[in-house]
């Protein structure tokens, strides 16, 4: 599909990413991919982004990034989407090669060239970090970030949600980048569910690729509610920060001043948020 969004995808696959990549090939030009670990370690989340674009018949470029986080020692949610990062299926294996091992270059590079493209991460924050903070005139050439992370509560401790908790720093450093930023968190992706009613609507579809995303869901879906009291299937997080951008019409959006905890012994990776307007 041709379309004036422009996007790089940049994902840590993930049961949820995974639909993030078949929605923005969908629904936007996707410029490129770009992986960071995260759900995973950088070389099965780089083969699941592989075996998705193969799944999708996408070309988009994908390039590998960062293998772990600024400061923090690398970490992953192996008990949310196994070991592989992509748990519950049986995956055929994938058909392509990362194009390069240098997704921060591949960001600046793509940017510098073509004025107008939005960032989408949809993991931890290293490789846009890194990116701003080797070219900071980035800042004036991409269109703006549309992020997955963050909330008023956490998912990966009691006030922390795990992509920004994952590498606070390069969160802090993204949310302070001075460009235009949204933020789709917790609030929001967790209304968004992977319930058994819509797994059975995914399933009846035709072709491989809906039957291989069911069986995906089966297994998240099986985790969340295992970890949830009120959940009625996984929350399909990823796929808001880029359906804030092609289907804007389905989100509320408020402004609101963010930052990111990085020190505190019990906040570390927070998103602190001023809802009563509080920061000038």
């Amino acid at each position: 599909m041709n379309s004036p969004l422009q996007m790089i995808v940049d994902c840590d696959p993930g049961h949820d990413d995974a639909i993030a990549l078949v929605v923005a090939a969908k629904y936007a030009n996707l410029v490129g991919v770009t992986t960071v670990a995260g759900n995973a370690p950088i070389a099965a989340t780089t083969r699941n982004a592989r075996i998705v674009l193969d799944m999708i018949g996408s070309s988009a470029p994908l390039h590998q990034g960062a293998h772990r986080p600024l400061v923090a020692p690398p970490r992953d949610a192996a008990y949310v989407h196994g070991e592989s990062g992509l748990d519950g299926a049986d995956l055929p294996a994938p058909s392509r090669a990362a194009d390069s091992n240098d997704a921060v270059s591949y960001i600046i590079e793509t940017c510098r060239a073509t004025e107008g493209i939005w960032l989408v991460p949809t993991g931890p924050l290293t490789n846009i970090a890194l990116a701003l903070r080797s070219a900071p005139d980035l800042r004036d050439r991409i269109a703006g970030i549309s992020l997955m992370g963050g909330g008023t509560f956490g998912n990966r401790t009691t006030v922390a949600e795990f992509n920004i908790w994952a590498d606070p720093e390069a969160a802090a450093m993204v949310f302070e980048y001075g460009g235009k930023l949204i933020m789709s968190g917790l609030d929001v992706t967790h209304k968004l569910q992977a319930t058994p009613e819509r797994i059975a609507k995914v399933r009846a579809l035709p072709g491989r690729l809906a039957a291989v995303l069911a069986d995906l869901f089966v297994y998240f879906s099986d985790v969340y509610v295992s970890r949830h009291d009120n959940m009625l299937g996984g929350a399909v997080h990823d796929p808001c920060a880029v359906l804030a951008l092609t289907h804007p019409q389905l989100f509320t959006t408020v402004d609101q001043h963010v930052r990111i905890e990085t020190s505190g012994e019990l906040t570390r990776g927070m998103t602190v948020i001023d809802k009563r307007g509080l920061i000038e």
